[in-house]
């Protein structure tokens, strides 16, 4: 799945500091961080659905080099709603709502609200820019402006305090948010957030959501940082699913008990399953421009880190 942390007007340089994991198959294909050639996007890709998870505003200055680039702010990420409701084939990708609003032009609260909740698979959304940040989802939760602070948001509801959301928030507390707060160089800051990021550390069994899945997937995805593992047989449900990866695969992981079957790399154990990217992004108010937003990743596809 996906956890996403975000310290939201706690420094006055820094109004947003966002951090996030991405949890996917291995074997779905996508882009690393890189400038998007057809949209003014920034981010990371998902070559399957066209879309992304997460993503800021930039494209190349028309009255300038291919060098330089103008940003307006805008941010987004998104995460699936983990529910056990079965994806429909006829969805739209979740990934299409960053896209839509970074490209777009319409605030983050007035994008929030024209979203036609039916037409995806559930989701977490949060928007924002310069001025203002909203998180919504198709399970519930209207549009709502985030408050200054640190919120932490994986696959439930918002305001859901999952062991994996309250320990990255606890370790950021004490890890990460002082070093900014004390001026340390980026560098030194975010190593220590990666590292936080990197915590693989697991539920107890009395500390597991319940969110219709089976008992060894609820614990493998309980940790911030997910180790790759191979999925094998019944222990899957659809809402595993950033994505569908096939209707029919979809289809077949949809029901309560799932008959027996082969899935993935078995034979060979070949991890399947993971956090795929971990991510940094910041946004810096600046006197002399409306913004200067800097993400950075890790790519993890196939075991491997690319920094």
């Amino acid at each position: 799945m996906c956890i996403v942390a975000i310290a939201w007007q706690l420094f006055d340089e820094l109004p947003l500091v966002l951090l996030s994991n991405r949890d996917e198959f291995l074997q779905r294909p996508t882009e690393p961080l890189h400038q998007w050639s057809d949209q003014p996007i920034y981010a990371g890709r998902d070559k399957q659905s066209g879309g992304t998870w997460l993503g800021i505003h930039q494209q190349v200055s028309p009255a300038q080099s291919a060098e330089y680039y103008e940003q307006n702010g805008r941010w987004a990420a998104v995460l699936n709603f983990r529910d056990g409701v079965q994806a429909s084939s006829d969805e739209r990708s979740r990934g299409a709502l960053v896209t839509e609003f970074l490209t777009g032009t319409l605030s983050p609260m007035d994008f929030a609200r024209q979203i036609d909740l039916q037409d995806y698979a559930g989701f977490n959304l949060i928007i924002g820019d310069t001025a203002q940040a909203v998180i919504v989802n198709n399970r519930g939760h209207a549009p709502t402006p985030l408050y200054s602070g640190l919120h932490v948001i994986s696959n439930g509801q918002p305001e859901d305090s999952w062991f994996k959301t309250e320990r990255l928030r606890g370790r950021l507390r004490q890890e990460v948010l002082p070093l900014i707060a004390e001026d340390c160089t980026p560098a030194y800051w975010q190593a220590a957030a990666f590292n936080v990021l990197s915590d693989s550390t697991k539920a107890p069994e009395d500390k597991l959501p319940v969110t219709g899945v089976a008992f060894e997937v609820e614990q493998m995805l309980s940790s911030v940082y997910i180790e790759p593992v191979a999925f094998e047989v019944e222990q899957m449900l659809s809402s595993v699913y950033i994505e569908p990866v096939a209707f029919e695969v979809e289809q077949m992981l949809s029901s309560v008990y799932i008959e027996p079957v082969a899935f993935g790399d078995t034979e060979t154990s070949k991890p399947t399953y993971g956090t795929r990217t971990q991510s940094i992004l910041t946004l810096r108010k600046e006197s002399d421009a409306d913004c200067i937003a800097n993400m950075i990743s890790r790519e993890f596809g196939n075991h491997n880190r690319n920094h």
